[in-house]
């Protein structure tokens, strides 16, 4: 089982950068989108997409946030949002149930520049873990998007400059510590755990893609009791259409 997971930063301007052309050549069985900034009625795909199911959850407010899941098969439920109003109008989480997993793509906040929204950023990366954590009392969890955060030195060109900036911050490094305590697997450094300059996101400023200064902000999280069904995981650094790209786990 081939997943992928994608920051689109619009799924429209995407689709006018060859999104289509992706997920044909790829070829997911399922794909987690993030930053999709669309009402699904905004969103019509041609029928080169037709063998794929689509689940939108959107922000309230139009052109911001929002995430995706396409799968070919259909699952047993869909839920939108965490179940907390205080989260649930900004679109971040999609959540599908399949016979023997949850499926979640998520969107984390950022905390911004001067790090003003770094308090709700913490109590979001609390109340996410409280969910995923229910939804794993139930069956196993993977999950997958912008987690907005470099957990360690590694997963960024350049930390000494970032050490205090927004995704970089001792909170939010201790927010994905956290998930990591709780037994979920950052599947890329399950199979990757010591390699550097491997991003998936470059600011668009100063040539950093072509000169590769970027940040892993972009994850699959899995449950421990599905550890054995990894294959592998990667990023599809070549890919082009966001200031993202898309990342790839494989499950047997």
């Amino acid at each position: 089982m081939k997943l992928h997971s994608w920051n689109v930063n619009g799924i429209r301007a995407a689709q006018k950068k060859g999104f289509e052309d992706y997920v044909v050549a790829h070829q997911p069985d399922l794909l987690l989108l993030q930053e999709t900034k669309a009402q699904p009625e905004q969103v019509e795909f041609t029928s080169a997409l037709d063998d794929w199911k689509v689940f939108w959850n959107s922000a309230e407010r139009k052109g911001y946030s929002g995430v995706g899941i396409l799968s070919r098969e259909e699952p047993l439920d869909v839920s939108r949002g965490i179940g907390m109003t205080e989260h649930d109008s900004e679109g971040r989480v999609l959540t599908l149930e399949f016979p023997d997993f949850y499926l979640v793509s998520v969107y984390t906040p950022n905390a911004q520049n001067e790090l003003r929204r770094l308090d709700y950023r913490q109590q979001w990366d609390r109340d996410f873990l409280k969910y995923i954590g229910k939804l794993e009392k139930e069956k196993p969890v993977v999950f997958g998007g912008d987690l907005n955060v470099a957990h360690t030195e590694i997963d960024l060109a350049r930390p000494k400059a970032n050490r205090k900036n927004a995704g970089f911050t001792d909170e939010e490094r201790a927010g994905f510590d956290n998930i990591v305590k709780a037994g979920f697997i950052d599947s890329f450094r399950s199979f990757h755990p010591d390699e550097p300059d491997h991003y998936s996101w470059w600011s668009f400023r100063g040539g950093a893609r072509a000169r590769n200064v970027g940040w892993r902000l972009d994850y699959f999280c899995v449950s421990p009791q599905l550890r054995d069904r990894m294959q592998s995981a990667k990023i599809h650094a070549d890919v082009m259409g966001s200031d993202h790209c898309p990342v790839e786990l494989i499950l047997g």
